[in-house]
């Protein structure tokens, strides 16, 4: 649950930074940059350690994960300078459900009831933010940021299977390599000089993005996918608050309400889970 929540923070501050550019460069270009500066961050690490450190057992897995995110982050991309950042925050908590939907159907994790109860709320908490607003802001960039949430959630989806061979580190190193590759061509279309400032903000994305990307791999790693999507519902607080702080995009009292009943299933499953751990596995399981 920690590191859910670091994550998003994470991705909070890196959207800002990315939605700031975005609205000044072509929005293939800022795909780009976000992650190849993510891979220069990370180069010192493969330096270290040595190469043969980040050699992964599944290569082809790798670069579909790769191939399914960037496509994820055209969509992204396209109409992130055209919604609020609370807005596209909350249009992408229909994440979670694909997510939870892949988790059973395709990973066999287990669905209790309490998951399905907190997503519910969470969701119902998201249409409270998205239904007054559709008519609004953003206009058809919000069907195409809604377009991203099933193909990140596919992306997440790959990204659970590989964490049973590889490590969390070996798998953000791989999705920045493949992202960077992928995105690379359609940066060339429309290439603009970036300006030492913009080249500074991508770097500290650079950061952020890998610090998120890793913060949610180690809980993928640690936790059934299902068990921790409700965290995700209290990045509308972050997107919420950086919106208002950098964009003057204040939040309407449907943003606070639906942040509001995000808040109370996030804190509900939360302590529904930590108990979960903490009850001792019964004498007749597979566990014991």
């Amino acid at each position: 649950m920690a590191w859910m929540a670091l994550g998003g923070l994470a991705f909070s501050l890196l959207n800002t930074i990315a939605r700031s550019f975005a609205m000044q460069m072509d929005p293939f270009e800022a795909q780009f940059l976000r992650y190849f500066c993510g891979l220069l961050i990370m180069l010192p690490l493969l330096w270290y350690q040595g190469l043969a450190a980040y050699v992964p057992n599944d290569m082809k897995g790798q670069f579909w994960r790769g191939g399914v995110h960037t496509v994820g982050l055209m969509l992204w991309f396209i109409a992130l300078p055209q919604i609020p950042l609370a807005d596209m925050t909350a249009i992408g908590f229909t994440g979670p459900i694909f997510i939870m939907l892949g988790a059973a159907w395709f990973l066999g994790e287990p669905m209790r009831k309490d998951r399905w109860i907190a997503a519910a709320i969470g969701f119902a908490g998201v249409l409270v933010v998205v239904i007054p607003n559709l008519s609004g802001a953003g206009g058809w960039y919000n069907l195409v940021m809604l377009a991203s949430s099933p193909v990140f959630a596919a992306s997440f989806l790959i990204t659970k299977h590989l964490t049973r061979t590889e490590k969390p580190g070996v798998i953000v190193m791989w999705q920045s390599i493949t992202v960077t590759l992928f995105s690379l061509p359609l940066a060339l279309m429309n290439w603009q000089a970036p300006t030492l400032w913009q080249w500074a903000g991508f770097m500290v994305a650079g950061v952020l993005g890998t610090i998120g990307h890793y913060s949610l791999t180690k809980a993928f790693s640690v936790a059934d996918i299902s068990a921790t999507q409700s965290l995700r519902f209290l990045d509308l607080v972050w997107a919420s608050l950086m919106g208002w702080l950098v964009f003057g995009d204040f939040p309407s009292q449907w943003t606070w309400l639906g942040a509001f009943v995000i808040l109370v299933s996030t804190v509900w499953i939360a302590r529904r889970e930590g108990r979960r751990k903490e009850e001792p596995a019964p004498l007749n399981s597979p566990d014991t």
